[in-house]
């Protein structure tokens, strides 16, 4: 670890559960502060306890773009400024293109990518002054990906879009900020032991734990670390990219 996060303030979108509950309590074991956002708020509350100290709760749709800017706005009055965004949020449905629900595409594209740009265009000005005014000279805007942002499967199909859309906008937006010391970092964890899975349909469901049956999956603790190694290297490095499978998950 290069550096601890002392004085820092880490906003984390998806809080409430897997690797966001995860990435919130590594960032605040390392002295962050941390800020907790999500939809339910009675999970984001016992976090809040286990984390202790000063983390701040903040119950949110961010698929509503006002709620996401009020979100970003009431973490920087509670906390005088924003270093880290971490964009975990997200959901995963799949299921063959063919008479699959819309809804369940809609969704998708809410959380996987409106949720995220909401949040990002309201960070950036915060982010983008951190970089500038705050004792580090950087911060980190990191997005949660996905394996499935690398290559397309059968039945994936949405969700790929989604994945695949985020890396793109991630390294475009890198580019243009790379320059004013705010990092940019995709993170693309394979399969994880978290709640995803429970979202999708019996069928579904099924067919990936007999996909990933013979697999050990990653926790969601292995991805906070790698998150962590990212946001506390030196100002002069960025990742701009990372991708972390279990050992036996061959794509």
């Amino acid at each position: 670890m290069v550096g601890r996060l002392d004085g820092v303030v880490a906003l984390v979108t998806g809080a409430s559960s897997g690797i966001g509950a995860a990435t919130a309590f590594a960032l605040a074991g390392e002295g962050a502060r941390a800020v907790l956002v999500a939809r339910r708020g009675d999970r984001l509350a016992a976090l809040a306890e286990r984390i202790g100290g000063d983390a701040v709760v903040i119950e949110a749709d961010i698929t509503d773009p006002g709620q996401a800017a009020d979100a970003v706005a009431r973490s920087v009055a509670a906390a005088g400024r924003l270093d880290i965004v971490v964009n975990n949020a997200g959901v995963m449905l799949l299921g063959p293109a063919v008479d699959a629900p819309l809804e369940e595409w809609d969704r998708m594209v809410a959380i996987n990518v409106q949720g995220l740009l909401h949040v990002t265009h309201a960070a950036l000005p915060h982010l983008l002054d951190a970089a500038a005014t705050a004792p580090r000279g950087v911060s980190d805007l990191i997005m949660v990906s996905s394996t499935a942002g690398r290559a397309a499967r059968s039945g994936s199909g949405v969700y790929n879009l989604t994945k695949f859309g985020v890396g793109a906008f991630a390294e475009s937006l890198r580019q243009e900020v790379t320059r004013r010391h705010v990092r940019v970092g995709l993170i693309e964890p394979g399969a994880t032991a978290t709640e995803l899975r429970s979202h999708l349909r019996e069928e579904q469901r099924k067919a990936q734990e007999e996909r990933f049956r013979t697999m050990e999956p990653l926790d969601a603790a292995d991805v906070a670390e790698a998150v962590l190694y990212m946001v506390t290297r030196d100002r002069r490095t960025a990742i701009s990219e990372l991708t972390i499978r279990p050992t036996e998950q061959e794509s």
